[in-house]
C-alpha cells in the first residue's frame, strides 16, 4: 500500500473525492489514504487555509491528491495553490489535453500537454504600492527555473514518445525576462537533438490553437502564459470537468482537479468527478501503479463513448453517483 495525502477541499470537493476513491478501489489501486485539510475547512479548524500540518504530511509522504480548495477573499490569505507550489517547489504544472470519444466538439485527435513553470513569473507574489493609486508587480524569471521547466518538458516528451516541444514566449516585448527564458530553452533543446524544437510567440500560439490544435505536442511556457493556455486547451477537449492536472517537484507531487469548488451545486450530487478521477490516474502512473492507471483511463473513455453518459456540465442528466457507477462498470 502506498500512502497518499488526501485533501478533499471545499464545495464539491468532498463529493468528487469520494467518487474518485470508489473508482480507485474498484480498479485495484493500492492506496493508504492520509487525510489532510486545506481551504475553508482548514481555516475553521486551524486558522489557516493551508496549515503547516498539511504541508508537513505532504513532505513526509511525498504524494497528494487534492480536490478544489477556496482561498477566503478579503482575509489577507495568499492563494492556496500558489503557496502550495512555492512551499513544496512544485515547479512543473503538467496539464494533458486529449480528445475523448463521443463528445461533439470542433476538434478531434487533440493530444497535447501544457507544461507550465509554477513558481516564478508574475505569480511570485512580489507587488507593492509605489504611490497611492499605483501598484508595481515584479515578474521574476531565473535561468535555473527556466532550465528545469524546459528540461522537464523534454524529458516528458522523451518518456512519452512525443515528437515536438514548442517553447512559447514574448521576447520581443519582454527582451530580458522572456529573452532569458527563450535562450535557456534553446540551450536545453541542444541536449535533445532527437526531439523537434520550435519557438512561438504566445499570441501566435493562441491563433494556431484556434485553427488547428492537433499539430501541437508538448507546450512549455512561463507561469502566467501557462495558466491561461492550459485552460484554453481544456476547452478544446471538453472543459475543466474532464481534464487532469499535476504539480511536480523534485521530491513531491500534488495531483488535482483544476476546476473550482462550485459552491452553487455543492451537496446536490451534480458534480462531474471525471477530472479528479483522471488526475488520480495520473497519480497512479507517477507512483508506478500503471495497470490500475490505464484501467481507469480506459474506463473513462468507454463511459464517455456512450452519449447517454453525460453529467450536467456536458449537457447530460447524470449526477455524481450515476457517472461514477458507469465508470466502475466499465473497468476491466
Amino acid at each position: 500500500m502506498t500512502p497518499v495525502v488526501m485533501i478533499a477541499g471545499d464545495g464539491i470537493g468532498p463529493e468528487v473525492m469520494a467518487a474518485t476513491r470508489q473508482v480507485l478501489h474498484a480498479a485495484g489501486a493500492r492506496i493508504d489514504w492520509i487525510e489532510a485539510y486545506a481551504g475553508l475547512g482548514a481555516v475553521e479548524r486551524f486558522g489557516d487555509p493551508l496549515p503547516r500540518e498539511t504541508l508537513d504530511l505532504i513532505r513526509k509522504h511525498r504524494v497528494a491528491l487534492k480536490g478544489p480548495c477556496t482561498t477566503p477573499v478579503g482575509k489577507g490569505f495568499r492563494s492556496i495553490n500558489v503557496r502550495l507550489r512555492q512551499e513544496l517547489q512544485l515547479f512543473a504544472s503538467v496539464r494533458p489535453a486529449k480528445s475523448l470519444p463521443g463528445l461533439q466538439l470542433p476538434y478531434d485527435h487533440v493530444d497535447l500537454v501544457v507544461i507550465r513553470e509554477n513558481t516564478e513569473g508574475l505569480y511570485a507574489g512580489l507587488e507593492h504600492v509605489v504611490i497611492p493609486g499605483v501598484i508595481e508587480s515584479l515578474r521574476i524569471v531565473t535561468r535555473s527555473a527556466a532550465d528545469r521547466i524546459v528540461r522537464h518538458a523534454f524529458e516528458l516528451a522523451r518518456v512519452q514518445g512525443r515528437a515536438r516541444v514548442t517553447l512559447c514566449h514574448k521576447a520581443e516585448v519582454l527582451p530580458l525576462s522572456d529573452g532569458l527564458f527563450r535562450d535557456t530553452g534553446r540551450q536545453v533543446a541542444d541536449d535533445y537533438p532527437f526531439i523537434s524544437f520550435q519557438e512561438m510567440h504566445i499570441d501566435r500560439l493562441c491563433l494556431e490553437l484556434a485553427m488547428d490544435p492537433t499539430r501541437f505536442d508538448v507546450l512549455v511556457m512561463e507561469n502566467l502564459f501557462g495558466d491561461v493556455i492550459s485552460d484554453l486547451c481544456a476547452g478544446l477537449v471538453g472543459g475543466l470537468g474532464l481534464v487532469p492536472g499535476a504539480n511536480i517537484g523534485g521530491r513531491h507531487a500534488v495531483f488535482e482537479a483544476v476546476h473550482g469548488s462550485a459552491p452553487d451545486i455543492a451537496g446536490k450530487g451534480l458534480a462531474n468527478p471525471i477530472a479528479l478521477i483522471r488526475s488520480a490516474a495520473m497519480m497512479l502512473e507517477h507512483i508506478g501503479q500503471r495497470t490500475a492507471a490505464g484501467t481507469i483511463e480506459n474506463a473513462v473513455r468507454r463511459t464517455l463513448h456512450d452519449p447517454n453518459n453525460r453529467t450536467g456540465d456536458l449537457g447530460g442528466k447524470l449526477g455524481t453517483a450515476a457517472i461514477t457507477e458507469k465508470i466502475i462498470e466499465n473497468l476491466e
